[in-house]
């Protein structure tokens, strides 16, 4: 198999902390089953939880963003970046030790084997360099 370079590491490692890890949950999503869990904002005119009455369940607020340093950080310690040709890959020659590359979805086998084989030359982290790739056969 074609594995990413183990020798590349981000160039600091941080300590990832999430202000909430819970989703949020729409109203009254446990009262009927039409009403998906999915967060939607309360609108009602008397809407206890729009007016974030004592007791009732929390609401998205600016408050729970992530620190940013740490916003979009895989927890390997690097941030992605999708690439769909061989231009995309060069353009991280610099940051490799900050930004991991991303094989775009819509690759096809051979193009990602080339992708993946100057990754490993240029020392960038590859993601998924194991997708769609099958062992040669004899």
């Amino acid at each position: 198999m074609l594995l990413d370079n183990p020798m590349v590491s981000p160039a600091r490692k941080v300590n990832i902390v999430k202000k909430r890890t819970k989703p949020f949950v729409r109203v009254q999503s446990d009262n009927f089953k039409r009403v998906s869990a999915s967060w939607r904002r309360p609108r009602g005119i008397d809407s206890r939880t729009r007016r974030r009455f004592k007791g009732t369940r929390p609401q998205p607020k600016i408050g729970f963003g992530s620190n940013k340093k740490t916003r979009f950080l895989l927890p390997d310690g690097f941030r992605k970046y999708t690439i769909h040709n061989l231009g995309d890959l060069e353009s991280l020659v610099m940051l490799n030790r900050t930004y991991a590359a991303e094989i775009a979805r819509n690759i096809g086998a051979k193009k990602r084997i080339e992708l993946i084989e100057r990754a490993k030359q240029l020392s960038v982290k590859v993601i998924n360099a194991d997708a769609r790739i099958r062992a040669v056969e004899n």
